[in-house]
Formats: structure tokens, C-alpha cells, sequence
């Protein structure tokens, strides 16, 4: 039998679709959401946590975020039967003419993309991962804060940083110098028996394992507190920690010139959040 070739990416359903309108919304002003998530046996890992952060973020946009069934019925035209993949979901809030003002008929564009799951080096679980701290800093602007929106230049010029290979991620701070997030990832930091990570009602992006990691920690026995973290409170941390939900948990080693020896924490979480 011949082999099926599975599509990379569906257009609103469609396999066939080579790209989406010139006058897309999401290409002309990055006016839409988007969510990553591992897909394994063409199952999608936490698929509730993240379509209700899909739908939370499209709602603060005021886009009309397709239903769980469509976009489930996507995933399963897209993903076969292998182990771990990783998969992207885009919703625009469709195509417009030329201005900011958004139609009133608007229909929005759903892109779902599938791509292999990255190769993190297995040292990033045996040892930790160093941190760039980035020179850019990160823009408040509460109405955006804590959503995943299609403007991420931020990101990307942040990321154009480091060449380093052994540099697994980049620390962002704000205007104040107080830390964020990172590039790709959430932060948490550990002091005694309060794990803390950043407040993001001004800027920054709340990932689904951030919150699952909030919600586990007081069985792990630590308190979780969501506060400002300044850099040189984050610096004299016992422990600090990166996470997303492809690798889980990470625990950094290094940045800025400050060093943490082994720690228990990452393993920890990784072993609650892969149950």
C-alpha cells in the first residue's frame, strides 16, 4: 500500500490549502492567538487546559474562538499515530480590508501545524540549563498581559541574542529590572519553601504549565505565590526553574554570573506533571 502522507498544516480544515490571504488580519497587524501543545498518539496532551487558554485569550481579543470539536477534528486529520509530536494552533481574527478598525463579518482563519518534537540535549535534565539575560525589555501593556497574541517581535529580537549552543534560554526582564519570563518558557524560583513566580498582570505570557505547576505545588509541599521578582531577589533564589509544556521542567544552573548548584525541585515537578 502506498505510504499516506500526512499534511504539515490545515487552513480552516482544508490539507490542500497552500497559505492563508494577503489581507489576513493575523499577517497585516499580528491580530490573533496562538497555543503549543505535544500531541502523542494523535492525542493532544492537556487538550482542555489549553483550549480553555485558546478560548480565554481569543475572548480578551474579542475573536470567536472556533469549538473544541473542530479543532480536535483538525488535530486528528493531522497527527497520526506516532509517539510525540508537537503541535501549533493559530487563529487570526480573519481577512480585512487595509485599516485597524475590524470588519463586522469577520471570519477567522484557523491554522493548525504539526512539527516534530524538538531534541532537547538530555544534559538539560542531567545537569540544568544556563540562561542569557537579555538586553531587551520587555513593554507593559496590561490589556495584552498574560495572553498568547501573534505579536511576539519582542521574542524574536530577544531570541536573535545568543548564538551560544550551551545557552538553553534567555531571561526577560521588564523596564524595572524585575524578571518576567524567558524567551519561550515560564520562571519560577524557589526561597525555602515558597516557590514564586513572576506577576504577570503587566506583561508576559501565563502558560498552561505554569498554572498546572501552581496548582501541584502545595502537594509537593511548598507554598506557590504569584509576586514582582525582581532580578536580585531571583538571583538569591535556592532554586530556580524554566518551564513549558514540551520539556516541563528545567532547572537553571546559571545566569548572570550567578550560579545554583543540583536541586530537587525540577524533578519533582517533571515527575507530577507527567502523571
Amino acid at each position: 500500500m502506498p505510504t499516506i502522507q500526512i499534511p504539515s498544516f490545515l487552513v480552516n480544515g482544508n490539507a490542500e490549502a497552500l497559505g492563508i490571504s494577503a489581507l489576513d488580519r493575523g499577517l497585516a497587524y499580528g491580530d490573533g492567538v496562538f497555543r503549543t501543545f505535544p500531541v502523542r498518539h494523535s492525542q493532544p496532551v492537556n487538550w482542555d487546559l489549553h483550549y480553555a487558554r485558546l478560548a480565554a485569550d481569543s475572548a480578551v481579543l474579542g475573536i470567536a474562538c472556533p469549538p473544541a470539536a473542530q479543532l480536535l477534528n483538525d488535530i486528528q486529520q493531522l497527527f497520526d499515530n506516532a509517539a510525540s509530536a508537537v503541535c501549533k494552533i493559530i487563529l487570526t481574527r480573519g481577512v480585512g480590508l487595509r485599516g485597524y478598525r475590524p470588519p463586522d463579518d469577520v471570519l477567522v482563519t484557523r491554522i493548525v501545524i504539526r512539527s516534530v518534537m524538538p531534541d532537547y540535549p538530555p544534559e538539560n535534565v542531567q545537569h540544568g540549563v544556563r540562561l542569557h539575560l537579555c538586553q531587551l525589555r520587555l513593554s507593559e501593556q496590561p490589556a495584552l498581559a498574560g495572553i498568547k497574541h501573534l505579536n511576539r517581535l519582542e521574542n524574536v529580537l530577544a531570541r536573535m541574542e545568543w548564538q551560544d549552543a550551551a545557552l538553553a534560554e534567555g531571561l526577560l526582564l521588564d523596564a524595572h529590572d524585575t524578571a518576567i519570563e524567558c524567551t519561550s518558557s515560564n520562571l519560577f524560583a524557589r526561597f525555602g519553601d515558597v516557590v514564586c513566580t513572576p506577576d504577570l498582570s503587566r506583561c508576559g505570557v501565563a502558560g498552561v504549565t505554569r498554572s498546572r505547576i501552581l496548582s501541584r505545588l502545595p502537594e509537593l509541599g511548598y507554598q506557590a505565590e504569584v509576586a514582582p521578582l525582581p532580578l536580585q531577589r531571583l538571583l538569591q533564589a535556592d532554586e530556580v526553574i524554566i518551564c513549558n509544556s514540551l520539556y516541563l521542567a528545567w532547572q537553571v544552573v546559571e545566569v548572570a554570573g550567578t550560579h545554583w548548584q543540583a536541586q530537587p525541585l525540577a524533578a519533582q515537578l517533571r515527575l507530577s506533571l507527567q502523571e
